[in-house]
């Protein structure tokens, strides 16, 4: 007899925040797409060290390592960009852990603005950590409204 448990480990637990920005979807692309690699610290302050792979040019492909601070603990990940459309998505997932980040630029209010959403999500979670799907989540969204906001306010600096 199979035991079936109430929930699915490998259901994404994800967070999401929209941001308007002050300034036009190139501008905002360029910092956070063509110069993510240069720009990515600067927004993510729990990065403690950073390593562009490839060099700093953004492609599909291109893969760096990260060092960060999340929740009392040191976490080592090394990510590869996955989309990279101009003006549009950018997105990246975690090469041997399960993250993906994606950020997806459109026209705000007129040519002078910037709708920016960035999302995160864990694309799996242990079996043990599902009973707090809940906390994880609130975690996972506030991180993205972080996020977003940090964004925002170096680009309206």
């Amino acid at each position: 007899m199979q035991l079936k448990l109430p929930f699915d480990s490998k259901k994404p637990v994800a967070g999401e925040a929209s941001v308007h920005i002050n300034r036009a979807l190139s501008q905002v692309f360029r910092y956070i797409g063509e110069n993510f690699f240069e720009n990515y610290p600067k927004w993510a302050v729990e990065v403690l060290q950073f390593t562009p792979l490839d060099g700093q040019q953004v492609f599909v492909g291109a893969k760096a390592k990260q060092v960060r601070h999340d929740n009392g603990a040191t976490v080592e990940s090394v990510f590869e960009i996955t989309e990279y459309q101009p003006c549009e998505r950018l997105a990246l997932q975690g090469v041997e852990e399960p993250y993906k980040q994606s950020y997806v630029f459109m026209n705000g209010d007129g040519d002078k603005a910037t709708q920016l959403t960035f999302r995160f999500e864990l694309l799996e979670l242990e079996v043990f950590m599902r009973p707090f799907e809940k906390l994880i989540r609130t975690a996972i969204e506030d991180g993205a409204e972080t996020t977003a906001e940090n964004i925002k306010t170096l680009l309206n600096g």
